[in-house]
């Protein structure tokens, strides 16, 4: 374990660049959006600084974290409103996401306006 405690910024520097390890913030970042098979996780006004390592990048990310779920609709699912119902495939795929990916109540939906 390196002696960190006590160590100046100037000193951590050297040690850094010594070590091959370059930090730098980036600038202007509005938010950051990590996509998962079913949910995202977006930071906005985040603090993101670049660490380049052994020719390898890492991003630290540091603000308020907003959990959103994200619905997959299949192409099929919405494909199949469309002929039944008779409509667009935006209007299809907006049924959809409003009844949760239900593929009668869209249908319904649609026929009863």
């Amino acid at each position: 374990m390196m002696p960190m405690k006590g160590m100046n910024p100037k000193q951590m520097q050297k040690l850094m660049k010594q070590l091959g390890i370059k930090m730098e913030e980036l600038e202007g970042v509005k938010e950051v959006i990590i996509r998962l098979e079913n949910k995202e996780i977006v930071i906005k006004d985040a603090a993101v600084t670049v660490i380049t390592a052994m020719g390898e990048k890492s991003y630290q990310i540091v603000g308020k974290e907003e959990v959103r779920e994200v619905l997959n609709i299949p192409e099929e699912d919405i494909k199949l409103v469309m002929e039944q119902a008779g409509v667009d495939y935006e209007t299809a795929k907006k049924a959809l996401e409003e009844t949760k990916g239900d593929l009668a109540e869209a249908i319904l939906k649609l026929q009863e306006s």
